[in-house]
């Protein structure tokens, strides 16, 4: 059940501080989040991980979609040097996914300590 509701807590807390704050503000939501709620480190950087897998996978696939894949074909051409929105959205999610894992681990050893 904890593992439930930290998932959804990271992934409510961090679109909350994404309307305001940084990107990387999702560090600060599930490093509260874990240091709070009680969990072994392995469970806490799966419930970070998948909390923003999911939350920047589906957000970022939404947006993408809405035009089109229309920026996400011009960025990926820019960035990742082939014409691949689809492996735009992976990279970015995985990359949100890890950011909010390691910082939900942090949380959770500080919890420990």
């Amino acid at each position: 059940m904890k593992f439930i509701v930290s998932i959804l807590l990271i992934a409510l807390l961090s679109v909350a501080a994404c309307l305001y704050l940084p990107w990387w503000s999702i560090a600060f939501a599930a490093f509260i989040v874990s240091a709070l709620i009680p969990q072994h480190p392995g469970k806490s950087f799966l419930t970070g991980f998948i909390a923003l897998l999911l939350l920047w996978g589906s957000l970022s696939w939404y947006i993408s979609s809405n035009n089109t894949h229309l920026l996400a074909h011009k960025v990926s051409m820019i960035i990742l040097k082939t014409d691949s929105p689809f492996l735009l959205i992976a990279a970015t999610t995985l990359i949100g996914a890890l950011v909010a894992g390691l910082a939900a681990l942090s949380g959770s050893y500080v919890r420990r300590s």
